[in-house]
């Protein structure tokens, strides 16, 4: 957002009263106003916000060379060209800019960078000094693998940046940076590779960057709720990572990274259904393991949704579905029980959807055991006190471990509102409902796109690619096997194998 309008004075005392107004009662701005010179020297003025940048290479960069520049020379003759000897000879650093406008200098220093006025000019200098505090590279926490890279992004931008590019050596990786937020002007890194990204994509992006007027943008989160085509689905059309790796592998197949600063988890686009149930160790292990994870990921992510749904169908309404004997114990579990199984259900869901949500704010070191020991204790006295039966416990924790087995945290939210829909249809129609509970989840998910790419593909469309996506979903062909780019790539360059 405009603050200050107009260019720079070349009266250095105006240039500071503009900065003093502007940050009245701002005590972490420092400043500092010094001469540069013996005989008649150049007055300048350095500003920038502490703890925003590196305050030791500011010293040694600039201020420290400045002094020593000016002991060593006289100012009482000319001066033309004192700003850029400064520029040339003053500043110890490779990384500055010349500004005029006022507007932009104040977004640098709210930024973290330091600015130089000198008395007798129209402009500034810009010195990149950014140095926030961080966590520096951490383990990865969300996307936990076995096998690979345990590094994971972090809050500054210029850092993720850098963990992508020292995986991508390529000069056609393209960092494009935007500000999004008319109050928090946050910085957003727009990174892919210029021959194998689709222009219309990249532009489609673009675009819904630079619509967003909003105050302030806090998280990745914030993006990827105003950059998503359906805000009515509960299943994610942007897919969020923490892992550098896996980045980097999704910009190889012609996307789009957003990385947004104070924001530890990047956004990947366009995405695919396909995308949500792979894992970045899927592609360090041999193909027979991983096609094996791959399909149980699928079965537990049918699970998640419809386990609770069918078995309520087939219990209720369709009992000679279920072989006698089991029908007998479960109707005799089923006798102290009060309520009708689909209260059964939704009281035990919501216990266990209780003890996640304690597991997750509680301590790390306390949140595993409240999960482990609740969920025990809680099961087991809901069945002595005939609240619930213990088929029901077992189906209910049956679905909630299949979440687990899902890789990305969103689609696993996206399933649990969906077996909702499933369940509810499936108390109220049987097996008839179930199917049609399935059937509209299917249907929902063929309509949705995600930047024109079809949520389904390569289950729908395989033929635009001459179905070589199909070799890397249910299951995953041997690497030598995947010579042909995803079908989101840029159609003329789909080789990435020869």
């Amino acid at each position: 957002m405009s603050v200050v309008s107009g260019k720079v004075s070349k009266t250095l005392d105006e240039n500071i009263q503009i900065l003093d107004d502007l940050y009245t009662d701002c005590h972490d701005v420092v400043s500092r106003k010094f001469p540069v010179g013996q005989e008649r020297p150049v007055w300048v003025y350095l500003t920038y916000i502490d703890m925003m940048n590196d305050r030791f290479a500011i010293e040694i960069t600039v201020v420290a060379p400045l002094l020593r520049f000016g002991a060593r020379n006289s100012f009482k003759e000319n001066y033309k060209d004192v700003f850029d000897l400064f520029k040339d000879s003053g500043i110890d650093t490779a990384d500055f800019k010349e500004l005029d406008d006022f507007d932009e200098i104040i977004t640098m220093i709210n930024a973290g960078e330091s600015i130089l006025f000198v008395e007798g000019y129209s402009k500034a200098i810009m010195i990149a000094s950014r140095g926030f505090p961080n966590r520096g590279v951490n383990n990865a926490e969300a996307e936990v693998v076995v096998h690979g890279s345990r590094e994971a992004f972090n809050e500054v931008i210029r850092f993720n940046t850098a963990l992508i590019r020292r995986r991508i050596r390529d000069p056609n990786l393209k960092v494009k940076h935007s500000r999004v937020g008319r109050r928090s002007e946050t910085d957003v890194a727009l990174m892919y590779i210029k021959d194998l990204v689709r222009p219309e994509i990249l532009n489609e992006v673009e675009k819904r960057l630079t619509n967003i007027d909003i105050d302030g943008i806090l998280d990745s989160g914030y993006i990827e709720q105003f950059v998503e085509d359906s805000w009515l689905s509960p299943f994610p059309q942007v897919q969020m990572t923490e892992r550098p790796d896996t980045a980097a592998a999704a910009i190889l197949e012609g996307r789009v990274v957003i990385i947004v600063d104070n924001s530890p988890f990047s956004l990947i686009v366009p995405v695919t259904l396909n995308s949500f149930l792979q894992a970045a160790e899927d592609y360090y292990n041999r193909w027979h393991i991983v096609s094996i994870v791959r399909a149980i990921r699928y079965v537990a992510a049918f699970f998640a949704v419809a386990l609770p749904g069918f078995y309520l169908s087939a219990a209720v309404y369709h009992p000679s579905m279920i072989p006698l004997l089991l029908t007998l114990k479960m109707s005799v579990s089923r006798q102290p029980v009060p309520f009708p199984a689909v209260l059964e259900f939704f009281l035990m869901d919501a216990a266990f959807e209780l003890l996640r949500e304690a597991g997750i704010r509680m301590p790390r070191a306390a949140g595993g055991a409240l999960g482990v020991v609740g969920g025990l204790i809680i099961g087991q006295s809901a069945v002595q006190a005939g609240l619930v039966s213990p088929i029901v416990v077992i189906i209910v924790a049956l679905a909630g471990v299949s979440n687990f087995a899902i890789p990305n945290v969103s689609l696993i939210a996206g399933f649990r509102i969906a077996k909702y829909l499933v369940l509810l249809l499936s108390a109220a129609f049987g097996l008839l409902g179930f199917w049609a509970g399935i059937l509209i989840l299917l249907i929902h998910m063929a309509g949705l796109k995600s930047f024109g790419i079809p949520y389904l593909f390569p289950y729908t469309s395989a033929e635009l690619n001459d179905y070589s996506d199909t070799k890397d979903s249910f299951f995953r062909m041997p690497l030598f096997t995947l010579k042909k780019r995803p079908f989101y790539s840029n159609p003329n360059n789909l080789t990435r194998m020869k």
